[in-house]
């Protein structure tokens, strides 16, 4: 489904990514992980059009999409959920949530999408009204979920979902991401929770220093020595 080719990502003239390449097929669950300033929130944002790689090339189903702008790849079916929410602080819940769905199909099934959301996560049903700057940390992470939820993604991005919350809310948060695969959209991961993460996730990539230096499957990533002293306290 995605194919990252290649890619040398710069903010201005200092390069943060190096000739990276991978790939998220359909109805998998892909983590990125690694320390802070590996680089892994820089890709999100390059796939999302945010930042354009200076190398290399991204494909999505096919369709290079490296140099389209950012508002129009919505409509591929590509939705970034960013770290730190980015909610509209000052328009309610429900407004936020309509927001994530104002183009083609996604707007056409707005009430279907909504009432999902709300099935997903009660709370934000019974604060609908409610204006999202007075939300807890943890109903504002529902609402940037349910949020891209309302674009109908055929691919997820979600950058650092579990950040400041609970060990209770954390672990929602998780299964939430596992249902949303069950429900038939590909999940791309960045997080610094590696243990979650890895336990969810189909396959991995261990970005270091703009790199990626190890790739395999949630589960032998999890056994990986390197990654179980560097990331794990193991």
């Amino acid at each position: 489904m995605l194919e990252i080719k290649n890619i040398d990502v710069f903010y201005g003239d200092v390069q943060v990514i190096w000739d990276i390449s991978f790939e998220v097929k359909q109805s998998e669950i892909v983590a990125l992980i690694g320390a802070n300033g590996a680089g892994k929130s820089t890709t999100l944002k390059t796939i999302s059009g945010i930042l354009r790689p200076k190398k290399g090339e991204i494909l999505f189903n096919g369709i290079a999409i490296h140099k389209v702008e950012p508002y129009k790849l919505i409509e591929t079916g590509i939705v970034h959920v960013p770290e730190g929410r980015r909610l509209f602080v000052e328009m309610t819940v429900e407004e936020n949530l309509d927001m994530g769905s104002l183009k083609g199909e996604a707007k056409t099934d707005r009430g279907k999408t909504r009432a999902l959301v709300y099935e997903i996560f009660p709370r934000l049903l019974e604060r609908k009204k409610q204006l999202a700057g007075t939300l807890s940390g943890g109903e504002q992470q529902m609402l940037a979920i349910g949020r891209g939820l309302m674009g109908k993604p055929k691919l997820q991005m979600f950058d650092e979902p579990s950040l400041g919350l609970s060990p209770i809310l954390v672990k929602d948060i998780f299964n939430v991401i596992k249902r949303i695969k069950e429900e038939g959209t590909t999940v791309l991961i960045v997080e610094q929770n590696v243990k979650q993460t890895l336990a969810i996730a189909d396959r991995a990539y261990v970005l270091e220093n703009g790199r990626i230096v190890i790739q395999g499957t949630g589960e032998s990533l999890l056994n990986n020595e390197h990654v179980k002293t560097a990331y794990l306290g193991v």
